[in-house]
Protein backbone atom coordinates (compact mmCIF):
# COMPACT_ATOMS: atom_id res chain seq x y z
CA UNK A 1 0.00 0.00 0.00
CA UNK A 2 1.23 3.50 -0.84
CA UNK A 3 0.95 6.32 1.67
CA UNK A 4 -0.16 9.87 0.86
CA UNK A 5 3.40 11.14 0.74
CA UNK A 6 4.01 9.33 -2.56
CA UNK A 7 1.41 11.42 -4.43
CA UNK A 8 1.39 15.06 -5.53
CA UNK A 9 -2.01 16.77 -5.43
CA UNK A 10 -2.60 19.67 -7.82
CA UNK A 11 -5.67 21.93 -8.03
CA UNK A 12 -6.28 24.13 -11.05
CA UNK A 13 -8.60 25.15 -13.86
CA UNK A 14 -9.47 23.34 -17.06
CA UNK A 15 -7.07 20.51 -17.83
CA UNK A 16 -7.71 18.95 -21.25
CA UNK A 17 -5.20 16.13 -20.77
CA UNK A 18 -6.70 15.19 -17.40
CA UNK A 19 -10.23 15.35 -18.81
CA UNK A 20 -9.27 13.01 -21.67
CA UNK A 21 -7.54 10.57 -19.31
CA UNK A 22 -10.53 10.48 -16.95
CA UNK A 23 -12.95 10.04 -19.85
CA UNK A 24 -10.85 7.21 -21.32
CA UNK A 25 -10.47 5.42 -17.97
CA UNK A 26 -14.12 5.80 -16.90
CA UNK A 27 -15.42 4.81 -20.34
CA UNK A 28 -13.31 1.63 -20.23
CA UNK A 29 -14.51 0.86 -16.69
CA UNK A 30 -18.15 1.48 -17.66
CA UNK A 31 -17.83 -0.72 -20.76
CA UNK A 32 -16.49 -3.59 -18.66
CA UNK A 33 -19.23 -3.16 -16.04
CA UNK A 34 -22.19 -2.78 -18.41
CA UNK A 35 -21.10 -4.30 -21.73
CA UNK A 36 -23.12 -1.45 -23.30
CA UNK A 37 -20.27 -0.24 -25.50
CA UNK A 38 -18.87 3.24 -25.85
CA UNK A 39 -21.22 6.24 -25.63
CA UNK A 40 -21.96 7.87 -28.98
CA UNK A 41 -22.33 11.62 -29.43
CA UNK A 42 -25.70 13.08 -30.40
CA UNK A 43 -26.47 16.55 -31.73
CA UNK A 44 -29.46 18.23 -33.34
CA UNK A 45 -29.27 21.76 -34.71
CA UNK A 46 -31.58 24.17 -36.48
CA UNK A 47 -30.73 27.26 -38.50
CA UNK A 48 -32.83 30.20 -39.62
CA UNK A 49 -33.32 31.43 -43.21
CA UNK A 50 -29.97 33.27 -43.02
CA UNK A 51 -28.11 30.15 -41.91
CA UNK A 52 -27.59 31.37 -38.34
CA UNK A 53 -28.00 28.89 -35.50
CA UNK A 54 -31.46 29.28 -33.97
CA UNK A 55 -31.15 26.38 -31.55
CA UNK A 56 -29.54 23.09 -30.81
CA UNK A 57 -29.23 20.07 -28.62
CA UNK A 58 -26.25 17.96 -27.58
CA UNK A 59 -26.20 14.68 -25.76
CA UNK A 60 -25.14 11.08 -25.99
CA UNK A 61 -26.43 7.57 -26.50
CA UNK A 62 -25.10 4.69 -24.44
CA UNK A 63 -26.65 1.30 -24.94
CA UNK A 64 -30.40 1.83 -24.63
CA UNK A 65 -30.08 5.23 -22.91
CA UNK A 66 -30.37 8.60 -24.67
CA UNK A 67 -29.28 11.61 -22.62
CA UNK A 68 -29.64 15.31 -23.34
CA UNK A 69 -26.75 17.40 -22.00
CA UNK A 70 -27.70 20.81 -23.38
CA UNK A 71 -30.70 22.30 -25.16
CA UNK A 72 -30.77 25.94 -26.23
CA UNK A 73 -33.11 28.02 -28.36
CA UNK A 74 -32.22 31.56 -29.40
CA UNK A 75 -34.32 34.11 -27.53
CA UNK A 76 -36.23 35.38 -30.59
CA UNK A 77 -37.18 31.79 -31.49
CA UNK A 78 -38.49 30.77 -28.06
CA UNK A 79 -42.19 29.94 -27.87
CA UNK A 80 -42.27 28.81 -31.51
CA UNK A 81 -42.14 25.07 -30.80
CA UNK A 82 -38.49 24.84 -31.80
CA UNK A 83 -37.42 23.31 -28.48
CA UNK A 84 -40.07 20.61 -28.82
CA UNK A 85 -38.93 19.90 -32.39
CA UNK A 86 -35.33 19.53 -31.23
CA UNK A 87 -36.36 17.15 -28.45
CA UNK A 88 -38.58 15.08 -30.78
CA UNK A 89 -35.73 14.78 -33.26
CA UNK A 90 -33.35 13.61 -30.50
CA UNK A 91 -35.93 11.13 -29.22
CA UNK A 92 -36.54 9.77 -32.73
CA UNK A 93 -32.80 9.39 -33.30
CA UNK A 94 -32.48 7.66 -29.92
CA UNK A 95 -35.22 5.20 -30.86
CA UNK A 96 -33.62 4.67 -34.26
CA UNK A 97 -30.39 3.73 -32.45
CA UNK A 98 -32.19 1.33 -30.11
CA UNK A 99 -32.88 3.49 -27.06
CA UNK A 100 -35.73 2.76 -24.67
CA UNK A 101 -35.06 5.51 -22.12
CA UNK A 102 -34.23 9.21 -22.25
CA UNK A 103 -32.91 11.45 -19.47
CA UNK A 104 -32.35 15.16 -18.99
CA UNK A 105 -31.84 17.56 -16.10
CA UNK A 106 -32.87 21.18 -15.82
CA UNK A 107 -32.37 23.81 -13.14
CA UNK A 108 -35.57 25.05 -11.54
CA UNK A 109 -35.04 28.48 -13.17
CA UNK A 110 -34.75 26.87 -16.61
CA UNK A 111 -37.34 24.50 -18.09
CA UNK A 112 -38.40 21.50 -15.99
CA UNK A 113 -42.05 22.16 -16.89
CA UNK A 114 -41.14 22.14 -20.58
CA UNK A 115 -39.75 18.61 -20.21
CA UNK A 116 -42.75 17.47 -18.15
CA UNK A 117 -44.94 18.69 -21.01
CA UNK A 118 -43.01 16.37 -23.32
CA UNK A 119 -43.84 13.36 -21.14
CA UNK A 120 -40.82 13.32 -18.83
CA UNK A 121 -41.33 12.53 -15.17
CA UNK A 122 -39.25 13.86 -12.34
CA UNK A 123 -36.98 11.27 -10.73
CA UNK A 124 -35.12 13.47 -8.25
CA UNK A 125 -33.64 16.83 -7.34
CA UNK A 126 -30.23 18.05 -6.30
CA UNK A 127 -30.06 20.96 -3.86
CA UNK A 128 -27.34 23.58 -3.71
CA UNK A 129 -27.68 25.34 -7.05
CA UNK A 130 -26.73 29.03 -6.71
CA UNK A 131 -29.63 31.36 -5.89
CA UNK A 132 -31.47 28.70 -3.88
CA UNK A 133 -32.37 26.67 -6.96
CA UNK A 134 -32.37 22.92 -7.61
CA UNK A 135 -31.31 20.62 -10.43
CA UNK A 136 -34.37 18.60 -11.52
CA UNK A 137 -33.65 15.14 -12.97
CA UNK A 138 -36.19 13.80 -15.48
CA UNK A 139 -36.77 10.49 -17.29
CA UNK A 140 -38.98 9.26 -20.12
CA UNK A 141 -39.60 5.85 -21.67
CA UNK A 142 -39.26 6.12 -25.45
CA UNK A 143 -39.96 3.92 -28.42
CA UNK A 144 -42.78 2.03 -26.77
Amino acid sequence: MTDDHDFALRVGGKDDALEKRLDDELTAFNERATRAGTPEELSVSVTDADGATAGGLTGWIWGSLCAVDMLWVREDARGTGLGSRLMRAAEEEGVRRGCTDMIVSSFTFQAPDFYRGLGFRETGRTEGIPGGHQDVHLHKKIGT
